[in-house]
């Protein structure tokens, strides 16, 4: 594969955690939807947290997160 190929596939969630993160350390969010469908979340300190978009509270602070956004 081309080097593009490459790095995205290293930024791209594998494996997905259950841990709930604090929300309000959460400051964006990318879906993905290969290799896995995930949501990545990002937090203050650059930790990125890989997802299930099936996940309640996941939902919560996509919602969150896109009203801090439209606040600012």
């Amino acid at each position: 594969g081309s080097i593009a190929s490459q790095i995205m596939r290293k930024s791209s969630c594998v494996s997905l955690t259950t841990q709930q993160p604090n929300i309000r350390n959460l400051v964006s969010y990318e879906k993905q939807q290969v290799p896995v469908d995930a949501i990545r979340f990002t937090t203050t300190k650059g930790i990125k947290i890989c997802v299930s978009p099936d996940q309640k509270w996941v939902q919560a602070a996509i919602k969150k997160i896109d009203q801090k956004r439209t606040t600012k």
